[in-house]
């Protein structure tokens, strides 16, 4: 049998109108992904910055305030050169008291944990090697299991006033030294993963600490010096 007359065209037609509706439904769609994407962004940001905020308050013990300090050519400044992108630098943070003593840094960071990253926030005492306190901030470890190092409050509440550098034991087999950590129970790798971020950041940033300590007390004596 012989198509009718004219039946290869109306099928070059449909696939052509097929083609085009599904490219202009595929214009649509990317360009509400977009859309969506650059309306959410802001809202997202403002979310993330008002969490890390309620964090340093928490692992700082609720400072009267504090400073954004950035990671600069290996220093700790509070103020960046003109044309620098605070947003693309490390940043922690030093709070203080209503009468402006130091209380302590407050320093976020991330690991691989068992699962994926582990992102954490603790604060930390350089003047006495205490830690105040610490907070996950994001995991993704087993439920059940690794994520009893956010929900755990006898694994949590032990980073405050612990000593560093930090000593992780098994259950049982702490000593009562003031550097232990007791391990939770069929999560030691993601009890470790804590303890090394911890470890691991007061390592590499505390002769920065140091030194914006020593740099902010000369200022400040500075100032007293030239007062009448």
């Amino acid at each position: 049998m012989t198509a009718p007359p004219g039946a290869p065209q109306r099928a070059e037609a449909s696939i052509w109108k097929l083609v085009l509706t599904l490219s202009a439904a595929g214009a649509v769609a990317g360009f509400l992904i977009v859309f969506v994407y650059a309306w959410s962004q802001p809202i997202i940001q403002t979310y993330k910055a008002e969490q890390l905020r309620l964090a340093v308050q928490e692992v700082l013990k609720g400072p009267d305030r504090y400073d954004t300090l950035y990671v600069y050519e290996e220093t700790l400044v509070k103020e960046l050169p003109e044309g620098v992108d605070g947003a693309s630098l490390e940043q922690i943070f030093l709070g203080y008291t209503e009468s402006g003593e130091r209380i302590g840094f407050a320093i976020a960071y991330g690991e691989p944990g068992f699962q994926d990253i582990v992102r954490i926030i603790f604060g930390y005492d350089r003047a006495s090697q205490a830690l105040l306190g610490m907070k996950v901030l994001d995991s993704k470890e087993t439920p059940g299991l690794g994520d009893k190092i956010e929900k755990d409050t006898s694994f949590v509440n032990q980073f405050d006033g612990v000593l560093s550098p930090l000593v992780g034991v098994k259950p049982r087999k702490a000593t009562g030294d003031p550097h232990e950590i007791d391990m939770i129970t069929g999560a030691t790798i993601s009890s470790r993963v804590v303890i090394r971020i911890i470890n691991n950041q007061i390592e590499r940033l505390g002769p920065l600490m140091d030194a914006y300590v020593q740099q902010a007390n000369a200022a400040q004596l500075a100032r007293a010096e030239s007062m009448p």
